[in-house]
């Protein structure tokens, strides 16, 4: 990997929460509080009018300011989850990985979700997609197919019965729709997967 353009990955991803915001409250409000696209738009804003600081940090760094800034400021059960992936990753992160520790540092901090989060693959959440993409870059998996799996995870998740979160207080009704956490985690996993292929 080269040398990682945080500034250009912060605007990707802020710019496709915004675009995808509407979608993503629309899919909330089916299943959960209806706020998730509202509150993602807000952190990833909150993310990219601090670009410039984060940037110019060394990346383990950046990282964990980025995952503090998204718990501030997502606000809901969304915040501390995301919060948590960043600030894990950026604990586990070399400032200039390489393909094998990104990979190490991605699977230490979806555990870190997952104890947050007190859940599991199969519980109609974010880890849905968190994991299969994890398992695609053990594979030596390339951009596309990386974001092909963050999205096939992702619809996957709308036949599942949520076992955790807002959505599982609806029990057999929570099914047939996709998880907003899911979808917002496929977005991101594109955004970064397409900035870092554009920059190769």
């Amino acid at each position: 990997m080269d040398k990682v353009d945080l500034k250009a990955l912060i605007s990707a991803a802020a710019d496709t929460i915004a675009a995808h915001a509407e979608e993503l409250t629309t899919l909330d409000q089916a299943i959960g509080d209806g706020d998730h696209g509202l509150n993602m738009k807000r952190g990833f804003e909150a993310v990219r009018a601090e670009a410039d600081q984060f940037a110019a940090k060394p990346l383990p760094d950046a990282l964990k300011a980025i995952g503090t800034k998204l718990v501030m400021t997502v606000g809901g059960a969304s915040g501390p989850l995301f919060g948590t992936l960043f600030m894990a990753l950026g604990k586990e992160i070399f400032p200039e990985p390489d393909r094998a520790n990104l990979a190490t540092a991605f699977g230490k901090a979806i555990e870190a979700v997952a104890a947050r989060g007190k859940s599991q693959v199969g519980q109609k959440t974010m880890l849905d997609v968190l994991y299969p993409v994890h398992e695609a870059l053990l594979q030596g998996r390339i951009g596309p197919e990386i974001v092909a799996a963050a999205d096939k995870a992702a619809e996957a998740t709308v036949p599942m019965k949520a076992l955790r979160g807002r959505a599982s207080f609806l029990g057999d009704r929570s099914i047939g729709h996709m998880d907003a956490g899911a979808r917002s985690t496929a977005l991101l996993v594109r955004a970064v997967a397409e900035t870092i292929e554009g920059h190769a």
